[in-house]
């Protein structure tokens, strides 16, 4: 059932409720308790949640609850029945009224959110173009060299065969980023998709000048999850240590059990995020290196969240990164 649904049941059942108080009070106070106010209520839900077909409906229901009252002992003076005229005459305004402002804003706020996606596209191209950009302007100089018989054949062959694979990680990156992920779980011990994912970042640590310490319980971590993914998520987490790191420091990666589930933590020492770049960490395309896509955490947080379980990342300015990846057993 929908929310349309649950709002039709409570505007009947709050209109027949008043209409029951009004009558009742009506029949013994005569005019001294007044229940007719009230009608303003279930008018201002149909206005709010039904649109304007369902805005009139509500009106001509209130107003043909409220129809009784135009009959009776208590109505036996013409002041009474004009009480009675005016205040149907001011319902109908009422409702008119609210659905005019209420409209207003609504289309004020659907222009707010074509704006912003409009504003994200933008951004989303400008990023995709800038990226791409370097390494096409590299294929197509090597290219006209080539050409021309200028330059190492084997050398331009080589830059544009490594231009033309960066443009091939930068697609897949969006790619992999906007379509559903697909997982193929399988009972691994998770050790060693760690294992090889410190592998992976190794030529890049030693570039750096970073050591990875990596601490890892004896006993087998047995879960149900797609190995390729995982290591995947990471790469990406530990890159981020390592790019973060100043060299001959440490990045420490470890893993634990408890009785939810699986604990991963790789901690750094780093400069640390400002606030803004821990607050934009998980935007796609935001990124604060010279190279890359800025969809790394988004896809690694992604495909743990796929898993089922919570990538938490805690900063120090100044003083280093912490990222806790929590999976639950399968």
């Amino acid at each position: 059932m929908n929310k349309k649904n649950y709002h039709i049941p409570a505007i009947v059942t709050l209109t027949m409720l008043i209409t029951y108080l009004h009558f009742g009070t009506m029949w013994q106070f005569s005019q001294r308790v007044v229940f007719e106010e009230l009608y303003y209520l279930p008018l201002l839900m149909g206005v709010l949640h039904l649109g304007l077909k369902g805005s009139i409906i509500t009106w001509l229901f209130v107003s043909a609850a409220y129809l009784p009252f135009f009959f009776g002992t208590w109505n036996t003076s013409f002041q009474e029945l004009l009480d009675r005229i005016l205040h149907l005459v001011f319902t109908g305004v009422f409702a008119s009224l609210t659905y005019y402002i209420a409209e207003r804003d609504r289309n004020k706020t659907r222009q707010t959110e074509q704006g912003r996606y409009l504003s994200a596209i933008g951004q989303v191209a400008t990023v995709i173009v800038h990226d791409l950009k370097n390494p096409l302007i590299s294929i197509l100089g090597f290219a006209r060299r080539l050409r021309e018989g200028k330059g190492n054949v084997t050398q331009g062959a080589q830059i544009i065969e490594d231009s033309a694979l960066n443009m091939q990680k930068i697609i897949n990156s969006v790619l992999d980023f906007t379509k559903p992920l697909q997982l193929d779980l399988k009972d691994v011990d998770i050790r060693n998709s760690i294992r090889k994912a410190v592998e992976s970042c190794q030529t890049k640590a030693d570039k750096h000048r970073v050591t990875l310490r990596l601490q890892l319980p004896s006993g087998l971590i047995t879960s149900a999850i797609d190995s390729l993914q995982i290591e995947r998520a990471f790469v990406n987490l530990i890159d981020n240590a390592i790019d973060a790191s100043t060299n001959d420091s440490e990045v420490k990666i470890s893993a634990s059990t408890e009785k939810s589930g699986i604990i991963i933590i790789i901690k750094d020492h780093g400069a640390g995020m400002t606030l803004e770049t821990l607050e934009n960490l998980f935007m796609p395309f935001y990124t604060t290196k010279n190279e890359g896509t800025g969809l790394g955490m988004p896809i690694s947080k992604k495909v743990i969240e796929t898993h089922g379980g919570t990538l938490c990342i805690n900063s120090t300015h100044g003083v280093g990164t912490v990222a806790e990846i929590r999976l639950p057993y399968r």
